[in-house]
This record gives structure tokens, sequence and C-alpha cells, in this order.
């Protein structure tokens, strides 16, 4: 374990999905231009996008000065740093920024996880996380760190969120120090900028080596190795093994490349998957179909009776395999497991 120095200089860390837009507005437009911590911030965004319609709308509020990350830059009280698309936002100790191209965690660049991990390990007390509104459960596993390394936790109140399953999969893991809508988060944030934090407490090992694994964009076995225990499943990411992580009361699992997620987005992850290959093995089976029946039709006798019958056995695979695909999946609103 390792020890932070002891400063009073707060950060806020903040992550959201859908609906992040709207909310992120609500939020910013509460904090006076001499806010003093800087707030670092990870939406959900496509990889193509750009963050640029966030980030105009952000700076009309006309109060904290709101720019992309950069790898490299110092971080400011009263300005807020948003993490770019397909790459990762986190910070080290002396308050630089990393911006990053690792591997995907929750099925996410950027993710929320990585970005509260960091903090929390550079950080300690001093961390104040913010869960918005989204879909699944990034963000959860983050929250569980800032809250082990004596940090403060706030969730959205899942009534006042536009998509309520992010701030909900948390509060299933976690009790934070405050579950409020947006419109309270304001003065909260301003009342947490005057309290004392007093002496950090060290930092759990199995926390920098995490945050570790995602800042050096490598493999690195040992680390993970130590972090928890091999599960006979493999990394839709990568096709690696993967670790399931004993550390905290979320279910989590990562390979050694750097993927990493929660056991929701892995089940979303997998069930893509799942449907990707049924799809190419309608396509292959349908264009078998057709290839016996161009062979049935151009032959006589024994060769066109074969021809036939597999024809009208993969029609029978066809239609067992669009069936599946196109069923109403009645499991979908119990396939999370918490």
């Amino acid at each position: 374990m390792k020890a932070i120095p002891d400063q009073n200089n707060h950060i806020v860390v903040v992550g959201t999905s859908a609906g992040g837009m709207k909310a992120l507005i609500k939020l910013v437009e509460q904090l006076p231009k001499d806010f003093p911590a800087p707030l670092l911030i990870v939406q959900h965004i496509s990889a193509d996008a750009t963050g640029d319609a966030l980030l105009n709308s952000l700076n009309k509020i006309g109060k904290l000065k709101c720019i992309h990350a950069k790898q490299g830059n110092k971080i400011e009280s009263g300005h807020l740093y948003l993490a770019p698309s397909d790459h990762h936002l986190m910070i080290e100790k002396d308050g630089t920024l990393l911006v990053t191209k690792g591997a995907q965690e929750n099925r996410s660049r950027p993710a929320i996880d990585p970005l509260f991990r960091s903090a929390a390990a550079s950080f300690g007390n001093r961390t104040i996380g913010i869960l918005l509104t989204g879909y699944l459960d990034d963000g959860t596993a983050g929250l569980i760190t800032i809250q082990r390394c004596k940090g403060i936790t706030i969730i959205q109140d899942p009534a006042d969120a536009d998509y309520p399953d992010m701030p909900k999969n948390a509060l299933n893991q976690i009790k934070p120090d405050y579950c409020i809508p947006i419109a309270e988060m304001g003065g909260v944030l301003s009342t947490l900028m005057t309290r004392k934090t007093g002496k950090q407490s060290v930092i759990p090992e199995d926390i920098l080596k995490e945050v570790k694994i995602a800042q050096r964009v490598l493999s690195d076995l040992p680390s993970v190795n130590s972090l928890g225990e091999q599960v006979p499943f493999n990394c839709p990411g990568c096709g690696g093994v993967l670790w399931k992580i004993d550390k905290g009361s979320s279910l989590r699992y990562r390979c050694h490349t750097g993927h990493a997620y929660t056991a929701i987005t892995l089940l979303a992850e997998q069930t893509e998957k799942i449907e990707e290959t049924m799809w190419t093995a309608l396509r292959m089976f349908e264009e078998r179909k057709n290839l016996l029946t161009t062979i049935a039709n151009g032959q006589k006798g024994a060769m066109a009776n074969s021809a036939n019958e597999r024809a009208k056995m993969s029609q029978v695979h066809i239609d067992r395999i669009r069936a599946i695909l196109l069923a109403d999946d009645k499991s979908s609103e119990s396939d999370s497991p918490v």
C-alpha cells in the first residue's frame, strides 16, 4: 500500500452515459466561476464523435472553462476537462492528465471506471465522485474504489434520471454519501469544498495495480494474476483468458491486456457476440441451401435427390436460427446478476 500527500484541494470526477448532455448542463450551470476544484468528466460517446456538441453547450453556460482533456495538461480549479472520444481519461497525483487509447472497459472508451479509479488512487479522500444517468453499470466499481479510499460518492436519484439503470445498479452495490437529484448537487458540492479531509490513509495495493494496468496500455500478466483467479470463459474483446477480480463487493472480470467488465457488461457483450455468430450461421446455411438447390436443379437421379434432401435439412436449420433471432427475449430483464 502507498500513502499520498496530505493536501486540501479537492477533485470532482463525473461519469454519465445516455442522457448525459442534459444532466451535465443542469449540474454545471449550478457551479460558480470560481469553483475551487477541477471537474473531470467522462461521458460515453461513440468513437467517431467529436464531443464538441457537449463541450459547446457547457461553455455557453459561461461559468467554468470547459475544454477537451489533453495528455500532459495540469488541472486547474474552475476548469472542466472532458474526456475526448475513443480515449480514456485518467489523472496522476501531481494533477497531470493522462489521455490514453487503452483497452476498453465495460465496452466503453472513454470509460468511467478508469477515471474514478485513478482519481481515488491519486487524491484519496479529496476525491468526490458523481454518477449520473445512463445504461448498464459503468462507474459502479469506480465509486466503490472512491469509497475504499475514503472519498465522497454521489449518485443521481434514479427517479431524477432520464435513464436510471446506471444509478440503480450503483445503488444495488454501494450506499453512497448522497443520493440526490441533480438540482441539489451544486449546493452539496459547495458545502463539500469547505470540509477538512485530514490525513490520507494508505491506498490499497490492488487499486494501484488496476490503475497501472489502465495507464500502461501493455499486457501485465503478473499484476492481473495477483488480483483474482482465472475463470473458464474468455474475454470478448481479445479472446484471452479472464480473471475474476475478488476485491470489493462487485463482480468484475479482467484480461491481462487490459479489457475489464462488470458481470452485467460481460453478459451484454457475450449476448452481442452470440447474435453476431447466429447471423453469420444463418447466412452460411442460406448460402449452402442455395448451392444445394442449384446442384439439384442441374443434376438427375440420386445426386439430385441427395442435394434436395440436404437443402431441406439446411432449411430446417435456417428456420431454427431465424426463430431464435426473431424471438422476443423474455429473459432480458432478468439477465442482470445484481
